[in-house]
């Protein structure tokens, strides 16, 4: 245990006490239609969905990596189990929940959590503004087909929510909005859908249970294209809405004790009847404007969603859906990054293509991870690009006309392999050629097979080769994937 492991500790949980309490409270109330919503898009019964958001928000916030982040119940795990519940049942939800979570401790443990660095910040922001439009999308069901007073309801949350901070600070104005809202709803008999109307709220604590399934090998042929395409979303999501939650806060998390800490909040939560889950950007979104900022804030949201439906159930069931709308519009518009519109006509256009790339596959295909792998591919497919045009090769022929000395600058790898080879003359009648890669670096297969079809060619002409300048790096993928000083490779060239 490090020396500052108690005082951070204790910074983290009671750090931010009044504003973590105020914003768990706000945020437990946000999570119950969503859990709700999730859980019928899984097609389980509501309480699955509200027992995970409990349990992953308590055992998140105690073993987790990143303080003020909420996890919980997610539509972007809810639908990778839709086939699986249909096809097999509940209980094999919950088994594929269990597994998920083992293999996200396992991520966690081989440190996978630092692939994040490999995430441009144009995919970042892609993420952020598609998650945006998604959270405004999943409120339209709410502003279609409803009466009129509705839109008079979402309106007067969206003044409270933007207006009652200029009054003070002290009360998190989303929880301002629901419980104005609930009043003046009550007190006009307004006929407005209610959270009550997204389904039957459960009455009792959940219990520990054991999935009734099989324990064979056919078991887990089932579930554990499930369990791996949940760990490897839940992950993704939750470790890119760590790092915009460290970016909002100026602080920094452990990713991989992320990892851990989501694997550990699965692996729990499959015992107690509830589904897989993860980081939720819209909540905590919400929770960091209401001022969260320590643990405490996560482990009250999950400790208030139990209290709330389980005990107080009858009352969180008249809140008007209106108020949950506006706090998740308020929510949408402050997580879209509106100065990336303006950034599209500065930037690097292949950065804005990487954002928009992100935006628009991520929104078409309701699925986080092919946007946001379709931005890591766009982004890795630039970035070679451009190294290889930093690639140059140059050369010099010595005075008696014998000897050619080739200058390679930059870095030899498959995107500049080809101009590499196109850089020599095998038809000049020569001694001997000199391959200078003195400042040049080779990175893989494609560049070493490219350095032994040079040196063969020019072999196969009758001229001396000599490699020279050869970096300690670069000399150790060459010798141990280069051909062209083994017997036969010459032959081996020729049967090409």
């Amino acid at each position: 245990m490090s020396p500052d492991f108690l005082p951070r500790m204790r910074a983290e949980w009671l750090g931010n006490i009044r504003a973590d309490l105020l914003s768990g409270l706000v945020v437990a109330l946000a999570l119950i239609p969503e859990a709700i919503a999730f859980s019928i898009i899984a097609g389980v019964d509501p309480k699955i969905g509200l027992y995970a958001s409990f349990s992953i928000a308590v055992i998140t916030a105690i073993v987790g990596g990143r303080p003020g982040m909420i996890s919980a119940a997610t539509a972007a795990t809810a639908v990778l189990m839709v086939t699986l519940v249909r096809d097999h049942g509940l209980q094999y939800l919950l088994a594929a929940t269990i597994l998920a979570g083992v293999l996200q401790v396992g991520a966690g443990l081989l440190k996978l959590g630092s692939v994040m660095r490999f995430v441009s910040r144009s995919v970042m922001t892609g993420f952020v503004n598609a998650l945006a439009i998604l959270i405004f999308m999943a409120q339209l069901p709410e502003l279609i087909g409803v009466p009129w007073l509705t839109y008079v309801m979402v309106a007067g949350g969206l003044a409270i929510i933007y207006l009652f901070p200029y009054v003070t600070t002290a009360i998190p104005s989303p929880l301002v909005c629901i419980i104005v809202l609930t009043a003046i709803a009550l007190f006009f008999g307004m006929d407005l859908r209610t959270v009550g109307d997204m389904g039957e709220l459960p009455d009792t604590l959940p219990v520990f249970l054991l999935p009734d399934i099989p324990l064979n090998l056919d078991t887990l042929m089932i579930i554990l294209p499930y369990s791996a395409a949940v760990a490897a979303v839940g992950l993704l999501e939750s470790l890119m809405t760590a790092q915009i939650v460290d970016d909002l806060t100026d602080t920094t998390s452990d990713k991989n004790q992320e990892c851990i800490g989501q694997g550990v909040a699965n692996f729990c939560t499959g015992f107690i009847g509830g589904m897989a889950g993860c980081a939720m950007i819209g909540q905590s979104m919400i929770n960091v404007k209401s001022g969260g900022r320590g643990r405490l804030s996560c482990f009250v949201a999950g400790i208030f969603l139990l209290i709330l439906v389980v005990v107080l159930g009858d009352i969180v069931s008249i809140i008007p859906m209106a108020a949950l709308v506006a706090i998740m519009i308020m929510v949408s518009v402050g997580t879209f990054s509106w100065s990336s519109i303006k950034n599209l006509r500065d930037h690097p256009r292949s950065s804005s293509i990487v954002m928009l790339a992100t935006v628009i596959v991520t929104v078409y295909t309701h699925n986080l991870a092919i946007g946001v792998l379709t931005g890591v591919l766009l982004s890795g497919i630039f970035f070679a690009g451009k190294i290889a045009q930093l690639f140059a090769v140059t050369s010099e022929l010595s005075p008696d006309g014998r000897t050619r000395s080739y200058h390679i600058h930059g870095q030899l790898f498959f995107a500049s392999a080809d101009q590499f080879s196109a850089a020599f003359d095998y038809g000049e009648v020569l001694d001997r050629v000199v391959i200078d890669v003195t400042r040049a670096h080779i990175w893989d297969i494609s560049s070493v097979a490219a350095l032994d079809m040079a040196v063969l060619k020019f072999r196969r002409e009758g001229a001396e080769v000599e490699l020279k300048g050869m970096n300690e790096a670069s000399s150790t993928i060459v010798d141990r994937l280069a051909e062209h000083d083994k017997p036969g490779a010459m032959d081996r060239l020729m049967s090409h």
